[in-house]
């Protein structure tokens, strides 16, 4: 087992996840959603689409939707943005949005309102099976991460989940990595 488990940091602004149902909706009938770059994830995208979302407070114009379509339609913001929204979405591990609060979503073709599924992601690190038995971790495996710099800490409770499907990335919202002064390619170090 190496010692030094270092892991990249994706800093994930706020995005949207939609059924295939709301895309049609949103977007007209048989549209798809198409690739502006690939994600960390193997088969997963940012699109070139975007949606208006619309809270009791206030709302945001162009939130990029990731692909493809999922089986719920679920909104991740940062505990910012829900301020901004006047919403006060939980701390939840994506697809979890059993009692989360709704959102209004406005596309160039229709709008659909959903009574839940926003939420704040819960920090997280996908991790190919591979890489979770070479390095010990076990899946919803809570983790320390250490990240350095000028504004350096620890991020606890870091949810470890585990599939074949994965590649090995850190996922932290916005929030989070501005107080830690991390972006996006920078690493972490697993500490026991």
């Amino acid at each position: 087992m190496s010692d030094i488990k270092q892991v990249p940091v994706g800093v994930s602004a706020r995005h949207i996840h939609l059924t295939q149902e709301h895309i049609s909706i949103l977007f007209g009938e048989g549209a798809e959603l198409t690739v502006l770059k690939p994600l960390s994830q193997p088969g997963q995208f940012a699109a070139n689409e975007t949606v208006a979302v619309h809270g009791p407070k206030g709302s945001f114009a162009k939130v990029r939707i990731l692909g493809p379509a999922r089986k719920a339609t679920q909104l991740e913001v940062s505990k910012t943005d829900a301020f901004s929204l006047g919403l006060q979405p939980p701390v939840r591990e994506s697809g979890h949005i059993s009692g989360t609060p709704g959102i209004r979503i406005v596309g160039p073709a229709g709008e659909v309102t959903v009574d839940q599924g926003v939420i704040v992601a819960a920090r997280h690190i996908h991790f190919h099976t591979s890489d979770a038995e070479r390095w010990g971790i076990a899946d919803k495996q809570l983790l320390k991460v250490r990240v350095g710099g000028e504004r350096g800490l620890v991020f606890e409770n870091v949810i470890a989940r585990v599939s074949p499907d994965f590649a090995l990335d850190m996922h932290i919202d916005t929030d989070e990595g501005n107080a830690a002064g991390v972006s996006t390619g920078d690493f972490g170090e697993i500490v026991e």
